[in-house]
């Protein structure tokens, strides 16, 4: 049976200091190893869920541990505590806009939750309600969303979002790709909200990466077939 203190010598481990930079880069703050993702998953596929062994690595506050705390996470017995201490932890985007919003969707509370966070002055906060939101609409089938509380919620983003902190334009930018892409009923609007917000300006820190254009990411999922098409869990 794996300990978090075990997992964290192992994740020391593995740590490498090029990925250290490039999660520097994207604003990571210490503690942290560096570990890849990939490697991350692999520690996944052996431990596969643990809902007390996510807890404790998530309460390390080492960021490749909090991560790694999401992908073993068992969604389903998280409670709405240990989601709120979840996003009150997240001090970074890598945890706030995927770690936390990925187990929260898959919770029985993510939909409350995420109203609740969108609503937050807290930047990591507020991004990671918008996140979950976007989880949401990829994952549950159309019959479960509320539909005319999404179109509300595209109205908003179309009307606020180049007034939101940094890293909230980012995912109310994500948002309207994910009804686009993963709600076929809302893709005509999503594509009209996306062409009234136009272009998103967002720091990336020091990277060289760009804000992806919502209207582009609904046709490269059209293309492919894909639109409508749900996936099974918001994790990757």
């Amino acid at each position: 049976m794996s300990t978090a203190d075990a997992i964290l010598n192992e994740l020391k481990s593995l740590g490498n200091e090029s990925t250290r930079k490039v999660f520097l880069k994207h604003g990571a703050r210490e503690p942290f190893f560096g570990v890849k993702v990939e490697d991350l998953k692999k520690i996944q596929k052996r431990v596969k869920k643990d809902y007390e062994l996510a807890l404790a690595l998530y309460e390390t506050g080492n960021s490749d541990a909090m991560y790694l705390a999401g992908l073993i996470a068992d969604d389903r017995r998280m409670r709405r505590e240990d989601l709120e201490a979840w996003v009150n932890g997240a001090y970074w985007y890598m945890i706030s806009e995927y770690t936390v919003p990925w187990v929260a969707s898959g919770s029985p509370h993510g939909h409350a939750l995420a109203l609740e966070w969108i609503e937050s002055d807290r930047e990591m906060v507020a991004t990671a309600g918008w996140a979950t939101l976007s989880s949401l609409v990829a994952t549950q089938p159309d019959e479960s969303l509320n539909l005319e509380e999404l179109k509300q919620l595209l109205k908003r983003v179309g009307e606020t979002i180049h007034r939101q902190p940094n890293r909230v334009r980012y995912t109310m930018n994500g948002f309207v790709a994910s009804v686009g892409g993963y709600c076929k009923p809302l893709t005509a609007l999503a594509l009209e909200t996306a062409g009234k917000i136009g272009k998103v300006s967002v720091d990336m820190g020091e990277t060289a990466c760009n804000v992806p254009d919502a209207a582009d990411r609904i046709g490269k999922i059209e293309a492919r077939g894909s639109l409508g098409k749900k996936r099974k869990s918001a994790k990757c």
